[in-house]
């Protein structure tokens, strides 16, 4: 006698077997693709606040910017001088920490702060004066609504030679200030 054997079971259990396979690699990929997903609007959370800090601890020009004749040679500039303020809705700025660079055809020169504020060397730069300082401490925070006149020995650039003065605060964009030395120099010269 011969015995007939029924496969109609086992195609159902492979049946099923395929179906759960089917299923886990489908969870796997749906993971993979959402953990993709979170970390993509992570990095893209990071990048929106970084740009709002920089953005916010921004600076600003309050007014004009004048040369200062050189005293040695009375043909060329010898420093800068201007005020800075906070931008409309900006954070603190720490004063101390930023890079403060002179760029003209011939230089590019990284300036350094001052040690003594009352005599500015070449190549230097100083916190001269403070307003709207609440505290009345002399600290080197610039905080909104205050204002600070900075001075930038400049590398002694000629008549009708453009020039340019890079503020970058240790957070922040840099603010370029990018002007010409007028055709003829006066003992204060306003830069156009």
């Amino acid at each position: 006698m011969k015995r007939q054997f029924n496969d109609n079971a086992f195609t159902g259990l492979e049946a099923a077997i395929v179906l759960i396979a089917f299923i886990v690699v489908a969870a796997v990929f749906s993971y993979v693709v959402l953990g993709a997903g979170f970390f993509t609007t992570q990095k893209s959370q990071e990048v929106v606040h970084t740009g709002v800090s920089q953005a916010s601890s921004s600076m600003e020009i309050v007014g004009y910017v004048y040369g200062l004749q050189d005293s040695a040679s009375l043909s060329t500039l010898g420093s800068i001088t201007f005020v800075v303020a906070n931008t409309a809705g900006g954070t603190a700025i720490d004063v101390k920490q930023m890079v403060v660079t002179y760029v003209d055809e011939d230089h590019h020169d990284v300036l350094t702060y001052a040690a003594d504020e009352s005599s500015i060397a070449a190549n230097e730069w100083a916190v001269v004066e403070r307003y709207n300082s609440d505290d009345g401490t002399s600290d080197m925070l610039l905080e909104p609504g205050e204002q600070f006149e900075l001075v930038v020995a400049v590398p002694n650039p000629g008549v009708n030679k453009a020039f340019t003065v890079n503020l970058q605060p240790a957070a922040g964009a840099v603010y370029p200030i990018k002007k010409t030395v007028p055709p003829a120099i006066e003992p204060i010269n306003l830069l156009p």
